[in-house]
């Protein structure tokens, strides 16, 4: 049996691989799958893959591109949810922020270089004129060093996924001024370079698993209990979950095209996220 070793976020997209796991779907095509759950997100799983310590990540689309130009040893195999991403812009609840222009010169939480929260960070300033070239940051690790920072007052404003972040919201800790789509599809699967060249056979196995699985999430909202499912697990209100579904959509197809992974490149250097594409062989591997 192949084991492979996945990392990914601890948020409700991510529902489809942990009940692959938990009724050995896996197994049963002969890959060991270890799951790795990484609460400092895209940045983390970046350094992770770079070091060797996981083969693959569920990670977002900005954040992994970014990271294969500086030089991690990885390509996108797959979209893995083709809908843009919900970015909420957060203060904290007691702040005198109440516009995303009263942040034009404040400081932003992220958790590392590199992550999600500072690339879309970079967007947004970029969506509303804002100076990015001196954007100024205070690293808080995840979303618990996000809560403690705008609590405290060592950063102004913090951009994270909209549903995860909402019981904060409603608990009166974080208040949402705005929120930012990404352009573009938002979670993708990578894998290292190293995989793809010794296993190419677990690879496939590993997608043909969760495309498998995704078929039961083509219309959630349609599953008796699903969404109930989901409330349960990442702690939701079952009217929050159904609006996150109600705009999710994952993807089913076996590769990553050349057209898609230019497109995004090309909003990606318009946004000054890299400063130049790529060839489309750099980013991408096609595993079928």
């Amino acid at each position: 049996m192949k084991q492979i070793k996945i990392g990914g976020v601890p948020e409700h997209f991510n529902l489809p691989w942990h009940l692959a796991i938990e009724t050995k779907k896996f197994e049963k095509k002969g890959i060991d799958l270890k799951w790795e759950t990484f609460h400092g997100g895209t940045g983390a799983m970046c350094k992770a893959l770079r070091e060797g310590s996981i083969d693959a990540a569920i990670i977002l689309t900005e954040g992994i591109i970014k990271d294969i130009i500086n030089g991690n040893p990885s390509k996108i195999v797959k979209v893995y949810v083709e809908s843009p991403l919900l970015w909420g812009i957060h203060v904290g609840a007691k702040s005198n922020f109440k516009t995303v222009e009263d942040l034009r010169n404040a400081k932003i939480a992220i958790s590392r270089y590199g992550s999600g929260s500072q690339l879309m960070a970079i967007v947004n300033a970029h969506n509303n004129g804002f100076d990015i070239d001196h954007l100024k940051y205070e690293v808080v690790k995840n979303l618990d060093g996000g809560i403690q920072a705008l609590t405290q007052g060592t950063a102004d404003y913090f951009m994270w996924e909209h549903f995860t972040t909402k019981p904060y919201v409603d608990k009166g800790i974080f208040r949402r001024v705005d929120n930012v789509e990404t352009p573009w599809p938002c979670f993708v699967i990578a894998v290292r370079d190293e995989l793809l060249e010794n296993d190419m056979e677990a690879v496939q196995g590993l997608i043909k698993v969760i495309n498998k699985q995704l078929k039961e999430f083509e219309n959630p909202l349609n599953v008796a209990g699903l969404d109930q499912l989901f409330a349960e697990r990442y702690e939701q209100k079952i009217e929050d979950i159904r609006a996150w579904l109600s705009i999710t959509k994952w993807n089913r197809k076996k590769s990553i095209s050349k057209k898609l992974i230019n497109k995004i490149q090309n909003k990606l250097v318009a946004f000054r996220v890299i400063e130049q594409d790529v060839h489309y062989k750099h980013l991408i591997k096609k595993v079928f």
